[in-house]
């Protein structure tokens, strides 16, 4: 879909509402009186696709008086002007969807005011009514509104609340870019609450935001073969426009296997106004490569930790580096994303930290034989607590098919940037930590200064390895090692200082760093002993 005009409509805010995190406050709490009579999964799909619904209809009716305006000002008459203003290509052009009368927000509305008993009838008649005037969005949107289970009341009153609001007067922003911030807020809401799995369908945002500053996707084919709800699109976006850059100047695609999480993600893409390809349906990536000829320019994913159940083809061209286990995907997905990378491409993976160590079942081979071919980049340690949906220590793992010195980068074949980050983050409760700005910024800048990236080049950094944080290995080094790919094997131990008393704050760093380093190998001997368990005819 091509960018959407901005601004969108709006004529104020909710009364009492002076700020984003206010109305979304507001928001939550009024669509959280909804909660009871439905299962979660069927509750996130109810509030964002209403929320998708407002945003359609305030993008139409801004872009209905901007022509009105536009065709005024060239001298069309008044009696002539309504069947232009009727021209669904005057729309489309604008990456507008075409929203017909009857899936207006003005008259859902006025139908909550009028007959709240039956607004669910009428929201369910209008999403049919947008999927059968736009085609892309065929099958995405949900009809499940006019339910004996849903609190038509409520439901009524939801809306009222969403029309009052209006989205506008927030900080200068548009109200198609505070109704994307409610989107977002949304999801990361709905993750929290259902657990495990929230994290099908969401990333942390920190995560994310770490994962796109360090690949710098200011421009070409942005690809994520496990999308979720499409977070990794928007971060590229903001990055792209924090950096003037343009939507377009990216190109989305994506797959996605769970049939609500690509909804999810059509329509998150769709409210930020990204050109996506996510197929025409949801498919299994191993089973049904849906893009079967993209070559990417930058790869984003978070594939499922150590995913037994998945589709598994001994014959299937893309294990050049051997075949992965029946009982374990990671190394499917890393070599899935390798196949996807371009000439020049680079890509950022989670995956869970036994993929940088476990020997088992064929994959230390698979792991040497990606060393010996120099694909990896950098590997990132992550602190404990960041997925609030598992409690499996994560890393990152940062792929290139092209380490040269081409465009006046530092020639880093042969060499692996090793970054260990487990003592950074903070809690912002008791389960959840997050990268602060700062801490994102201090990664990215040492991978940028390792690499000697033109941002880095620009912002007068140079490269210098930190005991206890970063190391530039060779590869002969990492073989010494066994193909072992956890960094804190690298960097070494913080440098001492001057005194026969640690300082608290270095002790405090040491031991959080041993305590992940027992957490990982307790992590590893768990899997070696599951497995031994399984091979016993019990």
């Amino acid at each position: 879909m091509p960018p959407r005009k901005k601004p969108a409509a709006g004529q104020g805010t909710l009364p009492g509402t002076t700020s984003m995190a206010e109305l979304k406050d507001i928001l939550w709490k009024s669509a959280d009186k909804l909660r009871g009579s439905m299962d979660a999964a069927e509750y996130k799909d109810f509030v964002l696709g209403l929320v998708f619904l407002k945003y359609v209809s305030d993008s139409w009716e801004e872009r209905r008086r901007k022509l009105r305006a536009e065709l005024l000002a060239d001298g069309v008459p008044e009696s002539r002007i309504e069947s232009f203003l009727d021209d669904k290509d005057e729309y489309e052009r604008e990456g507008v969807f075409w929203v017909p009368a009857s899936a207006q927000w003005s008259e859902l509305a006025a139908g909550a005011k009028s007959s709240p008993g039956g607004i669910g009838e009428l929201i369910d008649n209008a999403m049919d009514a947008v999927m059968k005037e736009n085609p892309a969005l065929t099958g995405v949107l949900p009809k499940i509104f006019n339910r004996k289970e849903v609190d038509q009341r409520r439901l009524a009153e939801l809306v009222d609340l969403i029309s009052d609001a209006r989205f506008t007067g927030h900080e200068g922003k548009t109200a198609a870019d505070v109704l994307g911030e409610v989107y977002e807020y949304f999801l990361e809401k709905f993750a929290r609450a259902e657990g495990k799995r929230g994290g099908e369908f969401y990333t942390p945002a920190s995560i994310v935001r770490l994962m796109v500053e360090i690949l710098e996707p200011y421009k070409g084919r942005v690809y994520d073969p496990c999308c979720g709800s499409g977070g990794m699109f928007v971060q590229a976006e903001k990055f792209v426009l924090n950096h003037r850059g343009r939507r377009d100047d990216i190109a989305v695609y994506g797959q996605e296997s769970n049939m609500r999480t690509w909804r999810l993600a059509k329509m998150n893409t769709a409210i930020h106004g990204l050109s996506t390809d996510l197929s025409t349906n949801w498919a299994d990536t191993f089973r049904e490569d849906r893009h079967p000829d993209l070559k990417a320019d930058f790869i984003l994913a978070n594939p499922p930790f150590n995913m037994s159940d998945w589709h598994r083809n001994t014959e299937d061209p893309r294990w050049r580096f051997g075949t992965p286990p029946a009982g374990n995907a990671n190394f499917a997905w890393i070599q899935h994303i390798i196949s996807k990378l371009g000439v020049h491409g680079t890509a950022g993976v989670v995956m869970a930290n036994g993929s940088m160590s476990s020997k088992q079942s064929g994959e230390g081979e698979i792991r040497n034989e990606l060393i010996n071919a120099d694909l990896i980049a950098c590997m990132v340690a992550l602190p404990p607590q960041l997925f609030r949906t598992t409690g499996i220590p994560a890393c990152l793992w940062f792929f290139a098919k092209d380490k040269t010195s081409r465009g006046g980068h530092t020639d880093r074949q042969g060499q692996v940037l090793f970054i260990d980050a487990r003592a950074m983050g903070t809690l912002i409760d008791r389960t959840e930590r997050v990268f602060t700005e700062e801490e994102i910024k201090k990664i990215s800048d040492t991978f940028h200064a390792w690499r000697n990236t033109k941002s880095a080049r620009e912002a007068g950094l140079s490269y210098k390895d930190e005991p206890g944080f970063n190391y530039s290995a060779t590869l002969e080094e990492i073989q010494s090692h066994d193909g072992i790919l956890t960094p804190g094997r690298y960097v070494g131990a913080t440098e001492a200082k001057d005194t026969d008393i640690e300082p608290l704050a270095q002790k405090i760093n040491r031991l959080t760093k041993d305590l992940a380093n027992h957490f990982d190998e307790a992590s590893r001997l768990e899997t070696v002993i599951r497995q031994q368990l399984e091979r016993l005819d019990v």
